[in-house]
């Protein structure tokens, strides 16, 4: 059988033409990096089952694409599957999050040396002054807050399409707890206060580097205010007035869809 290969181009998965979305779940053949000028080619131990490796090839934003390929954002991908963390979207994921790193790890952080590949791992070590580098990993949390009469805040971010509101969410700072970073962006963006923070589920999120937290927070005081600087709006929705939500396959989603069966009070 082929060698198979996930091809990315930044945080797009590439396919040819011809192929529809949902065949990509196994890569496509090796050999296919031909047509691409120097592509990044790279192994790496899988999640699941660790002795099973994944290969990727990772385009250079500046390459030419040819006019047979297309690209596919790895978010769709998620949508198209649906699910978190499942079997099918695990490889996809873990390979898109690595195909980022390897871009920006090129050089050595320390001495700027350029690094070697430690082979068949998700590590680079710089040959002068011996630093090991290691896909950067950033938490940030996502919360469902529920209120008053079984309703949820959602709120619409800048960067959102028009129309489509989530749940807020945030980088953990250093020195801070998951716990107190829901309380602080949640004060932050949308000026209330919460309580009873409860974890829920994580998510891997390659766009380009984050691991989402999920929890469930109840409100607890204030009046809501968007902060204007992420936030353009905010406000309460029950179940029968929801606004366009964000696609299934994301965290945001799953805590939402987890509401809507009855699971948050």
């Amino acid at each position: 059988m082929d060698k198979r290969a996930f091809f990315f181009l930044n945080d797009s998965l590439l396919l040819p033409a011809e192929l529809s979305d949902s065949q990509i779940s196994e890569g496509l053949p090796l050999e296919l990096s031909k047509e691409f000028d120097a592509p990044d080619i790279f192994e790496i131990p899988g999640i699941d089952e660790p002795l099973s490796m994944i290969t990727g090839v990772s385009v250079s934003p500046q390459a030419e694409i040819p006019s047979t390929w297309r690209a596919i954002p790895v978010r769709r991908i998620l949508a198209i599957f649906g699910g978190i963390n499942d079997g099918e979207t695990r490889r996809i994921v873990r390979a898109c999050h690595i195909a980022q790193w390897r871009r920006d790890s090129l050089y050595c952080g320390t001495c700027g040396t350029k690094n070697n590949d430690v082979p068949s791992q998700a590590q680079r070590i710089c040959p002068k002054c011996g630093r090991l580098e290691f896909p950067r990993i950033c938490p940030a949390v996502i919360v469902i807050i529920t209120g008053d009469d079984n309703r949820i805040l959602l709120a619409h971010n800048k960067r959102f399409k028009t129309g489509i509101y989530s749940l807020i969410s945030g980088f953990n700072e250093a020195g801070e707890t998951l716990e107190e970073t829901a309380v602080r962006e949640i004060r932050e963006e949308v000026n209330i206060e919460v309580k009873d923070i409860v974890y829920i589920k994580s998510q891997s999120w390659p766009f380009p580097n984050s691991l989402m937290l999920g929890f469930s927070a109840r409100y607890s005081s204030g009046t809501i205010k968007p902060d204007g600087e992420e936030i353009e709006d905010a406000r309460w929705f029950a179940k029968d007035n929801l606004p366009e939500l964000p696609s299934e396959g994301s965290l945001s989603r799953y805590l939402i869809n987890e509401w809507l069966n009855g699971n948050f009070k």
